[in-house]
């Protein structure tokens, strides 16, 4: 009986049966880590580009890593990342990831704005 204690469901078929939070053990809809994971968005920010190809079917896609976690502005820098360059793009954990090769254009982009330092 001591090891039922330290268990936790991990996949159940039974439609009763409510999605609990990893980090947490909550209920997915009254969970609030997320909310608490959410970082504050700094002064000066350290942007990182790369290119990446693999498991993409050979087509190119520039990331910008290095970034702080908070989900709305990575939202708002995605889209106006995209609007910039005229390509697709998502944002995909603490990245954000541009269709295409377009460091060129990011580097000059972010570099311009105030307290931002590009690398890469």
């Amino acid at each position: 009986m001591s090891g039922r204690g330290r268990s936790r469901l991990a996949y159940s078929s039974d439609p009763r049966q409510r999605p609990v939070c990893r980090h947490c053990g909550a209920e997915l809809g009254s969970c609030r880590c997320l909310e608490k994971r959410q970082e504050a968005v700094p002064d000066a920010i350290v942007a990182k580009l790369r290119i990446e190809k693999k498991g993409r079917g050979g087509k190119t896609v520039t990331v910008v890593h290095g970034l702080p976690r908070n989900e709305a502005f990575l939202r708002d820098l995605a889209k106006e990342l995209k609007s910039a360059c005229g390509s697709g793009g998502t944002v995909s954990g603490e990245t954000v990831e541009i269709q295409g090769d377009h460091r060129d254009r990011l580097r000059q982009l972010l570099a311009g704005k105030p307290g931002w330092t590009v690398k890469g």
